[in-house]
């Protein structure tokens, strides 16, 4: 990738873990791999960006009452997760949703004020006919669907089709696959640009092996977005995968043992 204009802005991000599920398996997170029966645990995330006064929330975690209904406890409220970084739910202006499956946008009525950047092809499909397949409807909850319209109704969303820049040195750019309309993030930081996969790569794993996850809307959508993640990133080490609990051993601690720092680059590379 081209690197980074002298002077141009740099943004810290954070990735900020509410949540896990360890009683995994291998088979839960990769088509056609050997292994199926190991264990397998997964992270949830979301991010923080900041450059001065600009905050950018990517994505909202889900909430204690999502947790229940599901059966998946979470560790920390996504508000409670944020008050390390000295950040209030009515701080979030902004919230870049990568795409509507609840551990993503499960916790947009927390943030009020936030506007929120969809892909409209994500909204078609959350919305859509394909909807009547529960298969397909089993990761969206229809509170949080609503919580968009309404937002759309507010005039508190931002609709983008295909590539779109949000700030200086903050992009979205549709992956599709794993949802219909999930977008990935490229951040410009110290390290270089950076790209939060979101669920583009639930793991490392994802994008070196070119192994699908599972829960697949376009096989094809899906494989071709690993490499498209690569042509994003300055650098593989540079690209961050939605769940994987590795980023958490790779990169350095931040401001809470439940926040790590991604602008300054990985601590350790990653094996390929």
């Amino acid at each position: 990738m081209t690197g980074l204009m002298i002077g141009a802005l740099t943004w810290e991000v954070h990735a900020i873990k509410y949540a896990d599920r360890n009683a995994r398996r291998r088979a839960d997170s990769f088509l056609f791999d050997d292994n199926h029966d190991a264990p397998h645990a997964m992270d949830f995330f979301m991010w923080l960006l900041r450059c001065g006064d600009r905050v950018i929330l990517v994505d909202t975690g889900y909430d204690h009452a999502e947790a229940a209904q599901r059966g998946r406890p979470i560790r920390l409220d996504p508000r409670e997760a944020l008050d390390p970084l000295g950040i209030t739910p009515e701080d979030i202006t902004e919230v870049i949703v990568t795409h509507l499956h609840y551990d993503h946008a499960g916790g947009l009525a927390l943030f009020p004020n936030a506007h929120l950047h969809l892909q409209e092809a994500e909204m078609a499909f959350a919305t859509g006919p394909c909807m009547c397949h529960d298969t397909l409807k089993a990761p969206f909850t229809a509170s949080h669907i609503c919580e968009a319209v309404t937002r759309l109704y507010r005039g508190k969303l931002s609709f983008h089709a295909g590539d779109s820049q949000i700030a200086d040195g903050v992009t979205v750019h549709c992956i599709g696959g794993h949802s219909r309309g999930l977008q990935c993030v490229r951040v410009r930081t110290a390290a270089g640009w950076l790209v939060l996969a979101s669920d583009a790569a639930h793991y490392y794993e994802n994008v070196t092996a070119r192994k699908p996850f599972p829960i697949v809307v376009d096989l094809q959508n899906m494989l071709d977005g690993f490499a498209r993640l690569e042509q994003l990133a300055s650098s593989p080490n540079l690209i961050i995968p939605g769940h994987d609990p590795l980023v958490r051993q790779l990169f350095p601690r931040g401001v809470a043992d439940h926040i790590t720092r991604l602008d300054q680059g990985p601590i350790s590379e990653i094996s390929s």
